[in-house]
């Protein structure tokens, strides 16, 4: 299937893809610069990054706050910023980043698409508990590390999300030793084996 195709099935609006452009240019800007993405794929960054960061958007229904950990080059928590911009202008969007070079291109990317993002320079396990509706991270850590991010900084009632690869059984295998929660797994639309694991009810095994 095609960007377009992926762009019309997953409802994105003309508004939010001009956005979406405006982060294509800046990440391209930035990237040689401080390496956001692998240069591997910035050929097809709509497919592996945007299109798959939308659908992650796309996994719950909107939300007062969303919290973003380890955002390094904005998925998906810039694309979350942008679609919440013109379909649920009410919510916070929050990003943690500890990279400080990392955080400025944040900064950047928000201002220049014209969203509020707010973004916090420092570590997860620092930063003080946010009791947010929605938490995410892309290709930070395991799930076991995870799942720790998310019983500090989701609401009781919150839910996470978490893209995972083709080895996430092994990694929800492993998880369950140290933790309890309900997992749902949804096949993503870029990569086959790959699933957003849509995880609540997180705590101490």
């Amino acid at each position: 299937m095609s960007v377009k195709d992926l762009l019309n099935q997953l409802d994105v609006s003309r508004e939010t893809q001009d956005r979406l452009e405006v982060f294509e240019q800046v990440i391209c800007k930035w990237n040689p610069k401080i390496n956001l993405v692998s240069r591997s794929s910035l050929g097809d960054l709509w497919m592996r990054h945007i299109i798959d960061s939308i659908q992650v958007y796309r996994s719950v229904q909107p939300v007062n706050h969303w919290l973003d950990i380890g955002s390094g080059g904005g998925f998906p928590g810039v694309i979350v910023g942008i679609l919440a911009a013109d379909e649920n202008s009410g919510m916070t969007t929050t990003l943690i980043e500890s990279d400080q070079r990392k955080s400025a291109f944040l900064r950047t990317a928000a201002r220049e698409c014209g969203v509020k993002i707010k973004v916090i320079s420092d570590r997860i396990e620092k930063v003080e508990p946010h009791k947010a509706d929605v938490l995410s991270a892309r290709a930070l850590a395991d799930l076991n590390t995870l799942l720790g991010f998310a019983d500090r900084h989701l609401d009781v009632d919150g839910v996470a999300l978490f893209p995972k690869g083709v080895t996430w059984k092994k990694e929800l295998e492993a998880a369950r030793q140290h933790w309890r929660f309900d997992a749902e797994p949804i096949t993503s639309l870029t990569e086959p084996d790959a699933v957003i694991l849509k995880v609540k009810g997180v705590t101490l095994a």
